[in-house]
């Protein structure tokens, strides 16, 4: 599941520091604001890659994920892109668990296996 979410995150790191520049064009924000607000968020990013498997490290990501689509009422082209991160997010976390899953039926197979052939 890590690696699916944390791709995830990785790319919408990218896509705040677009919306960002997007953002930065419109007259009535602040550049200061746009920048402190996409550096949050592109620095919680990052963070919630390390978080992801912790306790509440899915919360917060799909909280990250409300807020891009809240996001929309600024740049209007964020509550696509929100929406589409957030169908991303769910798929990495219900996917990301079923290969676990699998991967842990195959390692107690695999370890079985081992017992039973060392056993022999």
């Amino acid at each position: 599941m890590r690696t699916l979410c944390a791709s995830t995150l990785i790319g919408e790191l990218f896509v705040i520091g677009f919306a960002g520049l997007v953002a930065m064009k419109d007259p009535d924000l602040a550049m200061s604001t746009v920048w402190t607000v996409s550096g949050v968020a592109m620095f919680l990013c990052v963070v919630l890659c390390g978080l992801v498997t912790r306790p509440g490290g899915v919360q917060l990501g799909w909280a990250l994920q409300i807020a891009l689509i809240l996001s929309g009422f600024f740049v209007p082209t964020m509550c696509f892109l929100g929406a589409v991160f957030a169908a991303l997010w769910w798929a990495s976390v219900h996917y990301g668990r079923k290969i676990d899953e699998a991967k842990a039926r195959f390692a107690a197979q695999a370890a079985s296996t081992e017992a039973g052939a060392g056993a022999s």
